[in-house]
Parts: structure tokens; C-alpha cells; sequence
């Protein structure tokens, strides 16, 4: 449960509108979908993707950081990553592992096998959509523990696109598939609440003084 008290204090701190606009994103957030990205070497690439979860509404992504350290680039994730909560891995096992803990099918994302098309896939309950590196894409590791695997129709002699725009395509293409089904896609009241609240202290200046000032209120 979150601190009702605290958050009604903070939104003292922000304006009406954006008060507003958080309540009408968080309508549109899901956790239902969420994706996976694995050891990308580009850094531009991981924000883009990020960048596009938060565009399309996808509230959680996943980073596999087991090669190539930390890749998020403030400036391409133009700030997504305030609104979206990343969660850091070590290695592909670890990240595919807490995924499947919590109910997530793991769908590999690849051109090179026999994998459904986009516009054929079906998703029947939380899915993680698990991208791969630019370089030699997804790993054998990553392949083995997949329950299913997508791909993009192409009709052209290149057979991949940059990881960044195959991202956009199907999280726009299943976002908006989800919204028109009876899955209970939505951030439950609690979930809802509780973004309220992070979102808001990522928007008041000096928090953490605004934090001890009512600290020391509440001790009053």
C-alpha cells in the first residue's frame, strides 16, 4: 500500500495538468506485455527501445547486461526511462527465469527459424517479447528457454531490421492488438497508485528536501 498521505502532499508541488495527465497515461499503462533485451552493444539501440515501451504504454523492460555493461543513453531515451521501470539482469537465465516466476511466456523475436508472423500471433496472457543483439541476435542460451518465437514479414532481399524499429513495429502492433481484447491488460488500482506516487516525486524539484520537510511535519 502506498502513502496517500504523502502523494496528496507532493501533487501539492505539480500543477493540475500534469496531475491529470499521469491519471489518463497510467489508463493506458500495461504490464500484460513486456520485453526482454539482450547484451545490445549499441546504446542508442537499448534507450530506442525503451523509448518505444513507454510510447506504447509497456510499463516494464528488461536488460540483460551480461557482456557489454550498462547501455542507456538518456538523450535517445529522451527521458523514457523516468516512466518506465527497467530492470537489470546479469545473464539471460536470471532475467528468463524471474519472467517465468511470474507468469510471463517468453517469446523469442527472430527471422531465422520457423516463427509466427506478427499479424498471426496470438497472445492468450502476460508475455515477454525477447530481443536480441544487433550482431549475431539472440543467443542459443536465449533460443533454448523461449516458449514460442515471432518474426516480421519482409519482402525484401534484407532479412532483419535494426533492433530498435522491430521493437517499435510489434510492441505497436500488439499493444493496440491487446487494448481490443477481454484480457485484463490494465495496472491493477494498487499498481496504478503506486506510479502515481513514483512519477510524482520524479517531478517535484528538490525532493529530497521536500521529503525531510515532511518528515519533519509529520513529527510535529
Amino acid at each position: 500500500m502506498i502513502d496517500e498521505q504523502l502523494l496528496e502532499y507532493l501533487e501539492d508541488f505539480i500543477s493540475e495538468e500534469r496531475k491529470q495527465r499521469f491519471l489518463e497515461i497510467l489508463e493506458e499503462r500495461t504490464k500484460l506485455v513486456t520485453v526482454a533485451i539482450e547484451d545490445l552493444y549499441q546504446m542508442h539501440n537499448t534507450s530506442a527501445v525503451i523509448r518505444s515501451c513507454e510510447v506504447f504504454g509497456i510499463q516494464d523492460a528488461h536488460v540483460i547486461e551480461s557482456r557489454y555493461g550498462k547501455k542507456l543513453d538518456d538523450q535517445i531515451a529522451m527521458g523514457a526511462q523516468k516512466w518506465v521501470d527497467v530492470h537489470r539482469h546479469q545473464s539471460t537465465t536470471d532475467c528468463i527465469g524471474k519472467l517465468k516466476e511470474k507468469g510471463y511466456k517468453i517469446i523469442a523475436t527472430t527471422p531465422h527459424n520457423d516463427s509466427t508472423f506478427l499479424e498471426d500471433f496470438k497472445i492468450e496472457g502476460k508475455t515477454a517479447l525477447l530481443f536480441g543483439t544487433e550482431r549475431t541476435g539472440l543467443s542459443q542460451e536465449a533460443m533454448d528457454l523461449s516458449d514460442g518465437f515471432l518474426k516480421i514479414p519482409m519482402l525484401g532481399f534484407t532479412e532483419s531490421l535494426n533492433i530498435s524499429v522491430s521493437a517499435a513495429i510489434i510492441l505497436q502492433h500488439l499493444s493496440d492488438k491487446i487494448r481490443k481484447t477481454d484480457l485484463e491488460w490494465r495496472l491493477t488500482d494498487e499498481e496504478k497508485q503506486e506510479k502515481r506516487l513514483d512519477w510524482t516525486k520524479k517531478s517535484v524539484r528538490s525532493i529530497d528536501d521536500v521529503l525531510m520537510r515532511y518528515e519533519e511535519q509529520l513529527k510535529k
